[in-house]
């Protein structure tokens, strides 16, 4: 199992909508999520920050399933005009933060 996290962006004005959309989460998307192997998810909010973090046991696979997965790009597409999302052309998902230090 590793653990990984990443920090994006809401557009200002969003935020309430952004709330809105996650309490209202599309059960085939939490269903996309599992199925690649996501679990322990959060996302954490400061101001129009969020910080989300996932564990999975093969983030490869992870990242190829929700890159393959129709639900994960209609729900791409349903978030982009309210969240400033920067992918990394390296593996076609939000850049993840490296690690910096851990305790069990």
């Amino acid at each position: 199992m590793t653990q990984h996290a990443w920090i994006l962006e809401i557009r200002p004005g969003y935020e309430e909508e952004y709330k809105r959309r996650h309490d209202e989460i599309w059960p085939e998307m939490v269903a996309a999520l599992q199925a690649a192997g996501i679990r322990n998810y959060s996302i954490f909010k400061h101001g129009l920050t969020l910080f989300g973090h996932f564990e999975t046991d093969d983030l490869d696979r992870t990242i190829a399933a929700l890159r393959d997965d129709p639900v994960n790009r209609r729900w791409g597409e349903y978030m982009a005009p309210i969240m400033k999302v920067e992918i990394d052309s390296r593996t076609g998902f939000p850049f993840l933060l490296p690690l910096q230090w851990h305790m069990d």
